[in-house]
């Protein structure tokens, strides 16, 4: 009987320490355990059910693409523990056709000669892409504006474009007032997104791109290797637009203006509407370009306003390419009915042109025409007297 309840005590404790480690007990307890235990012992002829000891070895299992072994619960039995082999795909699915074009770099982000991801490198495509998307560029200089006076001359420009906008959509035009911005520039990364623009002309070779969609995938094109000094790699950040901006033989009108710190007032179109106005408010100038009135516009002439613009000071344009001083600006923004105005006293110039050159070919006929008359006349007149003498 003893025998039986030693066995169930320790039975019980190899239990406890397979599930909770090692018993906290003293022997004292351990006594008591076993006084409970044969209080309650069964019967001699009642035998607990032998365990089934399962070898850990059985529940070790290797994948058949590594030799490392990977353990795994064995779930019904020793006969369902077996490696799996994957099936082989069909051949239609494995395909017949070549292979894509390896492409080494992203289609987004071509290799460049600096570092893509440092902030002048972002601000010099930046530029690059203002210069080539604005007809029209404003160029101020400015000294110390704080940020709130910025805020406030922003927003006086935003509500003046905006009535502007008002006009052309009762005339039938598009708005592009929101598109009319102003910022600070870097003034070094500027020009030489500058030089860039103007001197870099990259010739179009004619072969095939990896990342074009319209190239085969059969086509074998030449891999680049990521080399930043391939002929490829024809865009704004390339080693060879990096050499054209290095290059300080080519010179460009704007470089006189470029000097100091600079903000620049970017226009979509050349709309010699909204020029007047942003000339009327960051640079007024009586009579053409008269600031509003303070009636009109009270929040105009808040301090906060008025001491940036002070800070403020044009320096020139640049026009569909070409650079204009402040007269010249004055006078774009100086066009009577905007761009329809222009396009009304182009239309006239032409045709009193066209008249002008009608009635130069026409007076060298008339005069050529009226000299042979006069000779004829004078011919007729000479030969009627000898014919009266031949008759008397």
């Amino acid at each position: 009987m003893e025998d039986v309840v030693d066995g169930a005590c320790r039975e019980s404790c190899r239990r406890h320490e397979r599930w909770h480690g090692p018993p906290r007990f003293s022997s004292s307890d351990l006594k008591d355990f076993q006084r409970v235990h044969v209080s309650i012992a069964p019967q001699p002829h009642i035998t607990m059910s032998p365990r089934i000891h399962i070898r850990p070895r059985a529940l070790r299992l290797r994948t058949p693409c590594s030799s490392t072994p990977v353990s795994r619960v064995a779930v019904a039995s020793y006969a369902s523990i077996a490696p799996v082999q994957a099936t082989p795909a069909p051949a239609f699915e494995r395909g017949a056709r070549p292979a894509a074009p390896i492409v080494l770099y992203p289609p987004t982000q071509p290799p460049s000669h600096k570092r893509p991801e440092e902030r002048k490198t972002q601000l010099h495509r930046q530029y690059q892409s203002l210069l080539k998307s604005s007809p029209l560029l404003l160029i101020f200089q400015h000294n110390n504006v704080k940020a709130v006076e910025w805020m406030s001359i922003r927003r006086e420009l935003a509500i003046a474009l905006r009535k502007v906008d008002a006009e052309r959509v009762a005339a039938g035009q598009e708005p592009i007032a929101d598109q009319v911005k102003i910022q600070v520039i870097q003034t070094n990364i500027f020009a030489s997104a500058l030089k860039v623009v103007e001197f870099f002309n990259p010739s179009e070779l004619p072969t095939d791109d990896a990342t074009d969609p319209r190239t085969p995938t059969s086509a074998r094109v030449p891999l680049t290797g990521n080399k930043v000094d391939d002929e490829r790699f024809t865009h704004g950040l390339s080693r060879h637009a990096y050499e054209v901006a290095n290059n300080r033989k080519l010179k460009h009108d704007l470089e006189p203006l470029l000097s100091g710190p600079l903000a620049v007032v970017a226009f979509p179109s050349v709309s010699p509407q909204h020029l007047k106005t942003v000339l009327s408010i960051l640079s007024p100038s009586a009579p053409d370009f008269p600031a509003p009135k303070r009636k009109a516009n009270p929040d105009y002439y808040e301090p906060a306003v008025q001491s940036g613009l002070q800070k403020l000071m044009l320096l020139g344009a640049r026009v569909e390419g070409k650079v204009f001083d402040v007269e010249g600006t004055k006078w774009v923004g100086g066009i009577p009915g905007g761009i329809d105005g222009l396009r009304a006293s182009l239309v006239q110039m032409l045709q009193g042109i066209g008249g002008s050159l009608t009635n130069a070919l026409e007076g060298a006929s008339r005069s050529l025409y009226f000299t042979v008359e006069s000779r004829r006349m004078d011919m007729e007149e000479q030969e009627k007297p000898k014919e009266e003498e031949k008759k008397e």
